[in-house]
């Protein structure tokens, strides 16, 4: 299809103001210029509670952003935002997340993990790992429990949110209930597909922009193919959380997406893959710029999480 209107006066705005590439910048400017993309959100929906806290992590104390939802939540959903573990926070996904958390009926768990290249592989994965496990442990106080737990992240939070369902199966815990993974880095090894090859350049993520940040999340090239950096390369898929997955059709991370729902199908997971047609990378960021697209993408994850509770 060819791009959605929405999507493409975005692209033609930024053009027209010469917006740059972040591999073209440093990392405190592209972290800058990811702030802007609140810019791009509608109104902050309102949910009945925001909480910051922090939690213990592997190497101190990470920062929480807590979301409960209107009604009795349903369960809870550990968010980790995007930004190729280099840039973005939980500041970029507030809306987002407050409007996950009121279309799932979940308490969302927004978390801020570690950055790269400060702290480089494994530690944004770590981090993830180490929320996850005290939200499970933590569910009567997030007044969820006995309800499901479920994990999701975009771009590089949907690889993390993939990842800690990994670790949680090799590790013995926490029981996860599912795993919802919008537009997900899911082998970062090799960029050798006809989506990278297609959407290299022009629609908002790069290829030049993943090798970037890729350089600064795991610079070390045998790293890259650990199951913990790219899942899609772990040995064995059996066993894992069913899932959702979201991609876009002009986005150099599609083939990732979907590659990686068919290693889960062909696993036993039960998996749905759901390609946004005429979209780009980044919608879950951009609620007012690119409203259908996000609001397509937000009612079929909901529905998903709920299912998948029910």
């Amino acid at each position: 299809m060819p791009l959605h209107p929405q999507t493409a006066g975005l692209l033609a705005a930024m053009e027209a103001q010469a917006a740059p590439d972040f591999a073209e910048l440093s990392v405190s400017q592209a972290r800058d210029v990811a702030s802007t993309f609140k810019d791009l959100q509608g109104p902050l929906p309102q949910v009945a509670s925001v909480r910051d806290r922090t939690v213990p992590g592997p190497a101190g104390a990470l920062p929480v952003r807590i979301y409960t939802p209107h009604g009795s939540p349903r369960g809870v959903l550990v968010y980790f935002h995007g930004g190729g573990w280099v840039i973005g926070n939980i500041e970029i996904v507030d809306g987002p997340c407050r409007a996950l958390a009121e279309a799932t009926g979940c308490v969302v768990v927004s978390t801020q993990y570690r950055l790269a290249p400060e702290s480089a592989y494994p530690a944004a994965a770590e981090d993830c790992y180490a929320v996850t496990s005290w939200v499970a442990a933590h569910q009567a106080e997030l007044g969820t429990e006995p309800a499901g737990l479920v994990v999701s992240g975009d771009s590089a939070g949907g690889n993390l949110a993939a990842v800690v369902a990994l670790m949680a199966r090799d590790r013995g815990g926490p029981v996860i209930a599912f795993q919802a993974l919008i537009y997900p880095a899911t082998d970062v090894s090799s960029f050798d597909t006809d989506s990278y090859r297609d959407n290299a350049q022009g629609y908002l993520l790069t290829a030049d922009s993943m090798r970037w940040f890729r350089e600064h999340y795991i610079p070390d090239e045998a790293h890259q193919k650990e199951p913990y950096a790219s899942p899609a390369l772990a040995s064995d898929h059996s066993g894992l959380p069913p899932a959702f997955i979201a991609t876009a059709e002009y986005d150099p991370l599609r083939d990732d997406g979907e590659k990686y729902g068919k290693l889960l199908e062909q696993a036993g997971v039960p998996t749905t893959v759901r390609r946004y047609e005429g979209q780009i990378h980044g919608i879950f960021w951009l609620s007012a710029a690119c409203s259908e697209g996000y609001e397509s993408l937000m009612t079929d994850l909901a529905k998903a999480v709920k299912d998948a509770l029910a």
